[in-house]
């Protein structure tokens, strides 16, 4: 495979990260942006910033840390994360494979727990589809981000998929850096995070050796990340409402606003859970399956480790019960007062979309994504029972 291919999908280098940012700098928007996370600077601090950065490393260190603490300090109630220590032994050589919720916040919120831990941050998996804006794109690219191609020709999705899958294993087997990758494209939109197995036909590609050694010499790394108030909830569930009897066509900008509207909506409690990495022996158990039930059978390993390690709001038991009509967790996980509060929350969420939208079929889905991760435990807990 030619280097040039591998090139195309790289993060920038320092050389070009600068000349990026100094391009930025003089965006209209600066100097508000700078206002809100630097109030006590003057409003030219920012853009005197980008200005004068020399690596991705200072860019990462001097606004992007910042800006990740500044969005957990005015949006988030109490940021935790458990796990750490599963990960400070591989010397930075991993494959994060995280559930996904926010577009940005999700690989946002891992480097800020590295960064805090004095450990390398990764580089990181992005549709291109977020490119589309040149000042994104500087952004986004200056913060080591991987360019995943999407909405290709199947032979162009297959060509792609061989680069990318040779360009993450030499990043993570050269130890030249870890990668974060959602477990599947796209956001979870109905609150149930699965793997897909397309994704881990796409990272065996480009072993050479044979299927243990391939996933073996990634350290694959499961990620769950849960939010107290889902991010775009809202957005999500008109997304599948209307998914239900037309294909759903985004609008040009809508992926900007998703991230935007991440942002700045209230997210109460997050949580990041580091799972263990995947043993050999579970590798090894993979690999005597028939060719597909091999990726079924390290897809479930994740999985289990993404549900396992999802912690559970008070918002995912009261959308569970208001959702199936039952009271199964009021007596133990919330009040009267926090269900009163949650379904004054739901209603007005359902305010902000059009009126032509059936509101008991999006009140339905919409109490379905806060829920849904109480079934998926519960239905886990089963399987575990009547193994």
């Amino acid at each position: 495979m030619e280097d040039y291919q591998l090139e195309s999908i790289a993060p920038y280098s320092d050389e070009e990260a600068v000349e990026a940012l100094g391009k930025v700098a003089n965006h209209p928007s600066v100097p508000w942006i700078s206002k809100y996370i630097f109030p006590n600077q003057p409003e030219t601090y920012l853009r005197d910033i980008l200005k004068s950065i020399h690596s991705i490393d200072e860019f990462q260190s001097i606004v992007m840390s910042k800006a990740v603490e500044w969005v957990i300090e005015k949006s988030v109630r109490n940021f935790s994360y458990d796990g750490l220590s599963k990960i400070q032994y591989l010397d930075g050589k991993f494959l994060a494979m995280s559930n996904h919720r926010d577009i940005i916040l999700d690989p946002a919120f891992t480097q800020i727990i590295l960064f805090r831990n004095k450990l390398p941050m990764t580089e990181i998996c992005v549709g291109d589809n977020l490119l589309k804006q040149r000042p994104v794109e500087y952004l986004i690219r200056s913060n080591r981000m991987i360019k995943v191609i999407r909405g290709v020709s199947a032979r162009e999705l297959y060509l792609s998929s061989q680069v990318l899958s040779k360009y993450i294993r030499e990043t993570i087997t050269s130890g030249k850096s870890s990668v974060w990758i959602a477990q599947k494209q796209g956001r979870t939109k109905d609150g149930i995070d699965v793997t897909e197995q397309g994704l881990l036909k796409m990272i065996d590609m480009s072993g050479g050796k044979d299927f243990v050694q391939n996933f073996l010499e990634l350290n694959v790394v499961p990620l769950s990340i849960s939010y107290e108030y889902e991010p775009c909830d809202i957005l999500k569930a008109r997304e599948i409402l209307i998914s239900r009897t037309q294909k759903y066509v985004k609008t040009e900008n809508e992926d900007l606003q998703s991230i935007l509207l991440g942002i700045k909506q209230y997210k109460g409690n997050v949580h990041l859970n580091i799972g263990d990495v995947l043993t050999e022996e579970e590798i090894r158990s993979a690999a005597v399956c028939d060719k597909n039930d091999r990726y079924q059978a390290i897809r479930s390993a994740i999985d289990k480790r993404v549900i396992m390690g999802y912690r559970l709001w008070k918002t995912n038991y009261m959308g569970y019960d208001l959702a199936n009509h039952t009271f199964k967790y009021a007596d133990s996980k919330y009040t009267h007062e926090d269900l009163e509060a949650f379904t004054e929350y739901t209603e007005h969420q359902l305010d902000n979309v059009e009126p032509t939208l059936n509101r008991s079929d999006l009140r339905e889905i919409f109490l379905r994504i806060y829920g849904n991760p109480v079934m998926m435990k519960e239905k886990l807990k089963e399987e575990e029972k009547n193994s």
